[in-house]
């Protein structure tokens, strides 16, 4: 546990929706912040007469180049200031913080949304100067270790004696958002629901309270993250955190956008040069880190190493082993629908890394393997690595006859069917499908894909990446806390937070 304060920010249009939405956001808030920018000079001043809460009330009345919503003169923000009095709490910029004398409690605000300034310490030390009860500092991270400045403002606060707010804004600044209260914040942001976002990388309430359960923290957690380049699409800390919660485990997950690894490692991660200290546990590795993270660690399972690709990091007093239960996901929900695959002739339509992990289960099984793909030499680079056949992707899809002439399985690890300009798409027809006896798509979505559902059509069973992602993400947490996963939970879990 700890003591800090979750502040959920409301925004509105006019002074009525503004005072309607404040018992619809008071459920997961400390504080509510109204961001009295939003609106008109006489719809500010009739909310700071007639909003009420049982729950803290923040005003904000933003300067436009602090992120403020609205084109307000100085005159008019200091007009504004005077009207705010001591049932309020009050968040100021620098420039007019004198001007507001009333407030119960008074924070001064520095805000960059394009980048985290190099003088952050001087920025600090100004506002230290101010006399004010909190400083909140934000600041926009492109990079995980963008972050880490304005992160290690807590440590001279803390000796300072000063409650502070250091916020990284934007997807490479949402574990600052989350870990803030366990490492000492003085409070974090949320937003009141989806799309009600104020400010880039907000969480919602609801997900800060019952996800990451940002209340209960603290700077014993052990923090594991999916790291990657894109993040904002990982549904992994909703599969993990509810997981951790269920086993009573002091942990949590995190999203944790690496744009370059090297410098991730360097400066966040290895006990030598880190110049952070988050306590961090393990990481689930996606794309395109799945490779390059393999010279910073200590020790490789053989199953990763016959891959020639880790998505898994255990940190166990200071050493780093590297796993692949990709595998093992692909091929338990396989198994669990057709039992034995061994002699099962199988096309595999791709060859990324995902595809890599897939053709060594296989194999690993003594299936029949061809690889197809657009790119010929990427399909000849994985199979020859593994011993199988491959072929132009062309050989496959073009002529329109039955591939079960061919083979038994198709798996399909082309992006082909996910949610974006390709999800309506398949490779292969109905009619081409037909007479297989299982199709197996590696696209993780709640509805069928095109190509699942011309097997559909086609009367041959087959599965979605559903199942895969959950029973890899299950061995991870095998891997990470040396308990049984709770499937189920994380599979229900997953299913309600996917994008329909």
């Amino acid at each position: 546990m700890n003591n800090g304060k979750i502040c959920v920010s409301v925004c509105a249009g006019n002074a009525k929706e503004m005072i309607a939405k404040l018992d619809k956001s008071a459920e997961f808030a400390d504080v509510l912040e109204l961001r009295l920018d939003s609106l008109s000079g006489p719809d500010a001043a009739i909310v700071l007469e007639e909003a009420s809460s049982p729950k803290t009330l923040l005003a904000t009345f933003r300067a436009k180049e602090q992120g403020g919503n609205g084109d307000f003169t100085f005159a008019e923000r200091s007009e504004f200031w005077l009207r705010v009095g001591e049932r309020f709490w009050a968040d100021i910029e620098e420039d007019a913080f004198s001007l507001a004398t009333d407030p119960a409690l008074k924070i001064v605000s520095f805000h960059d949304f394009e980048d985290s300034p190099a003088d952050l310490a001087e920025i600090y030390a100004r506002l230290a100067g101010l006399g004010s009860d909190v400083i909140k500092i934000a600041v926009h991270a492109n990079d995980v270790i963008d972050a880490i400045p304005v992160w290690k403002l807590l440590e001279r606060a803390r000796s300072d004696g000063m409650p502070l707010i250091p916020i990284a804004m934007g997807d490479a600044g949402k574990w600052t958002r989350v870990l803030g209260l366990a490492h000492g914040a003085f409070m974090t942001y949320a937003a009141s629901d989806t799309g009600d976002e104020t400010a880039p990388g907000q969480i919602t309430a609801r997900d800060m309270a019952d996800v990451f359960r940002v209340k209960e923290l603290d700077r014993n957690t052990e923090v594991f993250g999916v790291i990657g380049d894109p993040i904002v699409q990982s549904l992994s800390p909703f599969m993990h955190n509810p997981a951790f919660a269920l086993r009573g485990i002091n942990a949590v997950f995190v999203s944790l956008l690496v744009k370059n690894i090297d410098e991730f490692m360097r400066r966040m991660v290895k006990p030598a040069r880190r110049e952070v200290e988050l306590n961090f546990g393990g990481f689930s590795v996606t794309m395109p880190h799945k490779q390059s993270i393999i010279p910073h660690l200590d020790e490789i399972d053989p199953t990763a190493k016959a891959i020639g690709a880790v998505n898994t990091v255990k940190i166990d007093g200071g050493k780093m082993t590297g796993y692949n239960t990709d595998a093992h996901g692909f091929i338990t929900p396989l198994k669990a629908q057709l039992g034995d695959v061994r002699g099962a002739r199988v096309a595999v339509l791709g060859a990324g890394g995902a595809t890599r992990a897939v053709v060594f289960a296989l194999r690993e099984e003594h299936a029949d393997v061809v690889v197809f793909a657009r790119d010929e030499r990427k399909a000849d680079l994985v199979a020859g690595d593994f011993g199988v056949g491959s072929a132009k992707i062309s050989a496959i899809t073009d002529g329109g006859s039955r591939i079960s002439e061919d083979f038994d399985i198709l798996v399909d690890t082309t992006p082909l069917g996910m949610k974006g300009p390709f999800e309506n798409e398949s490779h292969l027809s109905a009619a081409q499908l037909e007479g297989l006896k299982f199709v197996y798509d590696l696209v993780t979505r709640p509805i069928d894909t095109p190509i699942i559902r011309e097997a559909k059509e086609a009367g041959v069973p087959a599965i979605g990446g559903l199942e895969m992602l959950i029973a890899q993400g299950a061995k991870q947490f095998e891997i990470w806390t040396g308990q049984t996963a709770p499937t189920e939970l994380m599979r229900d879990s997953l299913i309600a937070r996917m994008p329909k």
